[in-house]
């Protein structure tokens, strides 16, 4: 039976039924790019949002890759020589200074080591301040922070020098009073220049300024201070009353062993008087930057990206509104609600696929441009770059949904009225 109602059906017999109209997909990509090319400034500026958060989200993970490479490696370079020893509380002998006068030289006789020193702030009483001049006076008294510091503290922390020189051990052994200072409290105390031996005072105590460091590349709060020698300050001030510690600075890889034997070198009869800060192992500081900072520009990137799809997503949505005559006069035609909805879709999908294009170009322009400029080497995940034109796809799909079902509930009677 169903064979000879097919032959019937086949030979033009009479039937009620209406064949449903049909909408080919070349057809349907002829409409869309029809309906883009209409208003081209309008596609124009709803592929910008795509354009936008494509190419933002291409650049933040490139130059996230790249950052984080170079900040890792710096990182590593430095936390990865520098040691440090502080006195366990409880565990001294209760007199002066918890490390002996020769820390230092205990210290740098372990094989690995560069150099080595002793430092502590110097508890001064509120009124005491720093100056530029024996009395006081209103452009030369401030409040600086004083350190006192054996002199191989300034060794490893590897200084800039502007001007003079640092204090060595003879004016650690001599008990001199000079000072180094950076460039930053120099000019707070209008020191211009140490061609005259200017001296500063701390209260009464007057020291000659032997040098001025510009920058350092360990404990940069020494910047903020004014640094005496450690024998100075003890026979000026006293043992000190706060933290004393000591820092170290090593060969690369040598770190890890001197930590395990500063404690033992300072003291062979109590070694638990101190405990040595080993750094951080670098594989694991490596990673812990990298995943800090994809975190951070991952989510700045989705926030470029979502306002992307909302700008498409509304300016579709325009567009179906001042379209609706057109959609009216093709459902009378016989166009079907889903043909109505692939169309929006298309054209959404089609405009955010360009946006992602051209998006990632300018991504890796990006990432490209900035890596040259700070001599660097750009790092760039190629599967994230033949991601990103279909994430601008799968963008613009997303926007254009509520849009195309809007369009597809537009009834033909009600929008040939208006």
């Amino acid at each position: 039976m169903r064979h000879v109602t097919r032959r019937r059906a086949e030979r033009g017999a009479s039937s009620d039924r209406i064949e449903l109209s049909r909408l080919h997909w070349r057809d349907l990509l002829s409409e869309a790019l029809a309906g883009m090319l209409q208003r081209p400034v309008r596609s124009a500026l709803t592929s910008v949002g795509t354009v936008l958060g494509v190419g933002t989200f291409v650049a933040i993970l490139g130059l996230t890759a790249t950052a984080s490479s170079q900040i890792s490696e710096r990182f590593t370079v430095l936390s990865a020589t520098e040691v440090s020893v502080e006195a366990v509380p409880g565990n001294d002998a209760g007199l002066g200074t918890p490390f002996p006068l020769d820390a230092d030289r205990r210290i740098e006789q372990l094989n690995g080591v560069r150099h080595a020193g002793v430092y502590w702030p110097v508890q001064l009483d509120p009124s005491v301040a720093v100056r530029s001049a024996p009395v006081d006076s209103f452009a030369g008294n401030t409040q600086v922070r004083v350190v006192a510091a054996s002199s191989g503290v300034l060794q490893a922390a590897e200084p800039t020098l502007s001007q003079g020189s640092l204090f060595n051990t003879w004016h650690d052994d001599r008990k001199q009073r000079v000072a180094v200072i950076s460039t930053g409290t120099a000019a707070r105390l209008g020191i211009t220049t140490l061609e005259t031996q200017p001296a500063i005072f701390i209260g009464d105590e007057a020291f000659s300024v032997i040098g001025v460091i510009g920058d350092v590349k360990r404990k940069a709060n020494l910047l903020l201070s004014v640094i005496v020698p450690r024998s100075t300050a003890e026979e000026i001030w006293g043992p000190p009353t706060g933290d004393v510690n000591m820092l170290i600075s090593t060969r690369l890889g040598a770190a890890p062993q001197i930590a395990e034997e500063s404690a033992l070198a300072l003291d062979p009869a109590h070694p638990e008087r101190y405990r040595a800060i080993p750094p951080p192992d670098p594989k694991e500081l490596r990673t812990k930057v990298a995943e800090d900072l994809d975190e951070l520009f991952l989510l700045l990137a989705s926030i470029c990206l979502f306002v992307g799809t909302v700008g498409i997503a509304n300016t579709t949505l325009v567009a179906v509104l001042e379209r609706t005559g057109e959609i009216g006069l093709r459902r009378a035609l016989g166009a079907r609600a889903r043909h109505v909805a692939a169309q929006f879709l298309v054209e959404s999908g089609t405009l955010g696929a360009l946006g992602g294009l051209i998006g990632t170009t300018l991504g890796i322009l990006t990432v490209v441009s900035v890596a040259l400029a700070r001599n660097w080497t750009p790092v760039i995940d190629l599967g994230f770059v033949a991601a990103a034109p279909l994430l601008g796809l799968a963008t613009g799909l997303l926007a254009g949904l509520y849009p195309a079902w809007r369009a597809s509930r537009v009834q033909p009677v009600e929008a040939l009225r208006r």
